[in-house]
């Protein structure tokens, strides 16, 4: 029987739990000590924003504005693996209406919700995990993910059908997405000397790269010092634009002394970080960072997460031009398929994924 039939345990649904006013989360929840966030510490932290980005400054005339942004996003590719855009083209209004589409899905019955549950094959629909390893620890979270693009991939059956209106405003939602991510691709590459659409094309051209939206909704959580919404792990795909939940942070990031660092969204900005395909890709030069979510005993958090990634079948390794004799290639060669499938098995763990993947030296 294959892994991928049906999920190893019955599903409980994370929400169901925080509804039912349990006042101790049941134990295939509770992280180890290690993993557990030291919430109190963080808190006489001095909170750390990540770099935000203009990307007006793209589009003027000024060519010393233009160089500058380019710089900037090229130091936060490469140091941070993070950062926020302002004037990224999305609307504020659009921004909203999806979040509170989202909101009201989420808010429906139980039975309604359910009609959309996932299984481990695509993982595309309702869920409320990720790997079929049976017994793990679990995440404090459910998700909705769906595919957007290619156009073969996308099955709007396997979209929600409410609440009302909710398919437009997630068809133009994943269209703006799927622009900002191509404008992205060109500056990306840009910036490491390479012809504009380099990694666009190393990802399959725009007609073939991949695009799909994972909806996270952490409910509350009365032990929020035990457990995590989401584990400590490196985004497996290309690029991932977070619209996130201005009203409660939950997002930290590690950093460069692996202190955790919560990040505060700036008003209508997205969340752009650089994925392990695009490490990949790059010879390390841009980074993909481990980050993680914690959760609230007060209120519930809603998250948008849109990924852009390469064709699953295309060879993804070392650009030969970012490869030298001073920089030998850091990576064997995979494919995007081969990679999700450690995902899709054992859930998030880290950066132990692409470190697999290291060239021996």
């Amino acid at each position: 029987m294959s892994i991928f039939q049906d999920w190893p345990e019955p599903i409980v649904r994370v929400q169901s739990l925080s509804e039912s006013n349990l006042r101790a989360i049941p134990n295939c929840y509770v992280k180890p000590l290690s993993q557990r966030p030291n919430l109190p510490s963080q808190n006489r932290r001095t909170t750390t924003t990540i770099p935000i980005i203009d990307l007006g400054g793209l589009y003027k005339e000024d060519i010393t504005l233009r160089t500058k942004t380019l710089e900037n996003i090229s130091k936060a590719c490469r140091e941070w693996g993070f950062f926020q855009v302002v004037n990224h083209g999305m609307s504020p209004q659009l921004m909203e209406r999806a979040k509170e589409s989202w909101r009201q899905f989420f808010h429906l019955p139980m039975e309604l919700k359910n009609m959309h549950a996932n299984s481990p094959k695509t993982y595309e629909g309702y869920g409320s995990r990720l790997g079929v390893e049976k017994g793990a620890i679990l995440d404090w979270s459910d998700y909705y993910y769906l595919h957007y693009s290619p156009s073969s991939l996308k099955d709007y059956t396997k979209w929600p059908s409410l609440p009302l209106h909710c398919r437009d405003i997630l068809e133009d939602y994943c269209k703006e997405m799927i622009n900002l991510c191509e404008n992205l691709m060109k500056i990306l590459s840009t910036n490491l000397e390479l012809e504009e659409d380099k990694l666009q094309n190393a990802f399959g051209g725009k007609e073939e790269s991949g695009g799909c939206l994972r909806v996270n909704y952490y409910p509350k959580c009365p032990q929020p010092d035990l457990t995590l919404g989401l584990s400590p792990h490196s985004d497996p795909g290309g690029l991932t634009i977070l619209l996130p939940d201005e009203q409660v942070a939950g997002l930290q990031v590690r950093g460069s002394d692996d202190a955790w660092i919560t990040v505060e969204p700036a008003p209508n900005a997205l969340i752009v970080n650089i994925g392990d395909q695009i490490q990949m890709l790059s010879n390390s030069i841009y980074k993909s960072i481990e980050h993680r979510v914690v959760v609230s005993p007060a209120k519930e958090r809603l998250s948008l997460a849109f990924f852009y990634n390469p064709k699953g079948n295309v060879p993804i390794e070392p650009l030969k031009e970012l490869v030298t004799v001073d920089s030998p290639a850091q990576y064997t060669t995979t494919t995007y398929d081969q990679y999700r499938q450690f995902i899709r098995t054992q859930g998030p763990r880290s950066k132990s994924h692409i470190e697999e993947l290291r060239s021996p030296r």
